[in-house]
């Protein structure tokens, strides 16, 4: 259930997301994840619903799921 991948400096973490159907819901996802300590940066699919995130160090799966309630979907999980 969790594709995560450590490499020097960074972690990149793929999280499955219920709900997203296009463009914006994906801009969505991606605004609230980007403000979180550490991303540097996130890519969110909406034909897949995985969201992948890549940051400085393992991010808080509570702080992941409210920022992702924040922007109107459910996470599911670590893809």
């Amino acid at each position: 259930m969790t594709a995560q991948t450590d490499t020097t400096g960074s972690v990149t973490t793929v999280y499955k997301v219920s709900g997203m159907s296009c463009g914006h819901c994906e801009g969505a996802v991606s605004g609230e994840l980007s403000q979180l300590s550490g991303v540097s940066s996130v890519t969110a699919v909406a034909s897949t619903g995985e969201v992948t995130v890549v940051s400085t160090a393992p991010l808080d799966d509570e702080a992941v799921r409210a920022a992702v309630d924040e922007a109107g979907f459910e996470l599911a999980g670590r893809a």
